[in-house]
């Protein structure tokens, strides 16, 4: 080969060189592009979903769906659709959706409806709001971060979901008992439910309040949230499942 082959040979590897490098930037640049995208705002796909969430809350508010009475108990199931949302759309779409279902449950103290609430009503009218409401949102929000964190963990994509739908359940438990404590817990109305318990510490009334209702809405939100969010992912959000 010839010095002016070879130096033309060299010169288009080097031209070849450039254009790899100019293409995996630009490959770059619209990676980063689409991730700040998805960061601002929620794409055309994810919208419907979360106003059909917001709907199915909103119809479990005000029916028998909300919640599930048998033997005398009263489990709420409120927290599902929450963890879903915030599962599937991520932690801002959790916060609004806690603010649904914080709402409806502060509504149910106005009209009366419930009687638990109406009476920390009586009470309380700022403690009663911020029991209903502020504690569903960080309910919402915190589900959607530990779900983030456990599925960078999870490989197969699966037990993430899981985890999600149980944290929905506990973190509603965690934040309304402890805004209801922090609230009421001097208050007349609660010593005389204590009284009735036995006088206990507040964090064995908390245990003994909450009781089987908190033993059975952990393993339902935890399983019927796991599997919803994991079927839902799968169907319309495959590269993120």
């Amino acid at each position: 080969m010839s010095e002016a082959e070879t130096r033309a040979a060299e010169t288009a590897a080097a031209e070849a060189t450039k254009v790899e490098t100019a293409a995996t930037e630009a490959a770059k640049v619209e990676t980063t592009a689409t991730v700040e995208s998805k960061k601002k705002g929620m794409s055309a796909r994810e919208l419907p979903t979360l106003g059909l969430l917001t709907g199915i809350l909103l119809v479990m508010s005000f029916t028998p769906l909300g919640y599930f009475r048998t033997l005398g108990l009263s489990i709420s199931l409120m927290m599902i659709p929450v963890g879903i949302g915030a599962m599937l759309l991520g932690p801002k779409a959790g916060l609004w959706l806690g603010f649904i279902f914080g709402a409806t449950s502060f509504y149910q103290a106005l009209t009366g409806s419930s009687p638990f609430s109406a009476m920390l009503l009586n009470i309380s009218p700022l403690g009663t709001f911020l029991t209903c409401i502020p504690t569903r949102m960080l309910m919402g929000f915190f589900t959607g971060v530990i779900f983030l964190a456990a599925q960078k963990l999870d490989r197969k994509k699966t037990i993430c979901f899981f985890v999600g739908g149980f944290f929905a359940a506990f973190l509603n438990t965690l934040f309304f008992m402890g805004v209801l404590l922090l609230c009421f817990w001097n208050t007349e109305y609660i010593q005389e439910i204590n009284a009735t318990l036995g006088g206990l510490n507040p964090v064995l009334f908390v245990v003994a309040f909450v009781g089987v209702n908190g033993a059975l809405e952990m393993p339902a939100s935890c399983i019927a949230g796991g599997v919803v969010s994991k079927a839902v992912s799968r169907a319309l959000y495959k590269k993120v499942a």
